[in-house]
């Protein structure tokens, strides 16, 4: 009689995912927010510390909207507290991380030289991904002794709102990554769709014609903002007018996607009308300035 088998061994346990933000602005402190909602072990940082107490502050005021209107109880706000941390430098945020979220400033070379250090301080294993909204993920990469690690996982404002998640690939070899992400994404309760490395991927390339539109109608005298948005909602259930929402983005960052489009398509639609360059100039970001083509008094 053969010796009975031994048993097979045990599957160590799995460890909540450890996710490194970098980027404590408004798209940063969202990715962690939502993060750490999923049971992720989170550390957030940021280039400037003094961003960081006020990202925390944001959080805070998430967690107060959550349990004011009955989504999370006591005990889960005191449980992500103590899963979510900042870290004062890029090595200590992402030197255990599973996974690296970027959401700097939309720059190319800034971006660039971001990753070179991510994939120094990071785990060989780790995934990392951009939050960009229209670079090339292919272009960021390119500095990179591995370029397939990084793809891209474009989030929405507001992050802990919005569903979609568009995970951007550039090439074959960085599909096991993309698969990667699109599991991560679904962890944290989004809906992702896997878009080729392309000017503006899906949504950006959509969404920045007709905002830019918008305000070409509003530069014209065509109707008011609250009515230009009106329109689009009441007629095309769009849950937001495409001004206000381009207020929520921040103009800023609309004005960038658009100077990024305009120069890599070489398309009309694109060109930045200049009520949005004004605006810009002036300081006029929208919601996080408290002034865009709305008046935001939060």
């Amino acid at each position: 009689m053969s010796p009975p088998a031994p048993p097979a061994p045990r599957a160590p346990p799995v460890s909540p995912t450890r996710v490194a933000v970098i980027g404590a602005g408004t798209m940063g402190h969202g990715i962690a927010y939502i993060a750490a909602m999923a049971g992720c072990h989170v550390r957030l940082t940021d280039a400037r510390p003094e961003s960081l107490p006020q990202a925390m502050e944001k959080i805070e005021g998430l967690l107060a909207g959550g349990l004011k209107r009955g989504k999370l109880m006591e005990a889960d706000a005191a449980s992500l507290r103590g899963r979510l941390r900042t870290a004062a430098a890029l090595g200590e945020a992402a030197g255990d991380a599973d996974v690296v979220i970027e959401a700097i400033v939309e720059d190319l070379t800034a971006k660039q030289q971001l990753f070179v250090e991510v994939e120094r301080a990071a785990p060989t294993g780790a995934l990392l991904a951009s939050n960009t909204s229209s670079l090339s993920i292919g272009q960021i990469a390119s500095v990179m002794t591995q370029p397939a690690r990084l793809v891209g996982m474009h989030f929405f404002n507001p992050v802990h709102v919005m569903k979609l998640v568009e995970v951007v690939t550039h090439g074959p070899d960085s599909l096991p990554e993309a698969e990667r992400a699109v599991e991560l994404a679904k962890k944290l309760g989004k809906e992702p769709i896997v878009v080729r490395d392309s000017p503006g991927f899906a949504s950006s390339r959509l969404g920045v014609v007709l905002g830019l539109e918008a305000m070409r109608m509003l530069e014209q005298g065509v109707a008011s903002a609250e009515d230009i948005d009106k329109a689009m909602e009441l007629g095309y259930n769009h849950p937001m007018g495409p001004l206000k929402l381009s207020d929520q983005i921040g103009l800023d960052v609309r004005l960038a996607i658009a100077e990024y489009l305009h120069a890599t398509l070489g398309r009309s639609q694109y060109e930045p009308p200049r009520i949005l360059r004004e605006k810009v100039k002036k300081g006029e970001l929208g919601r996080k300035s408290g002034k865009g083509f709305y008046t935001w008094s939060d």
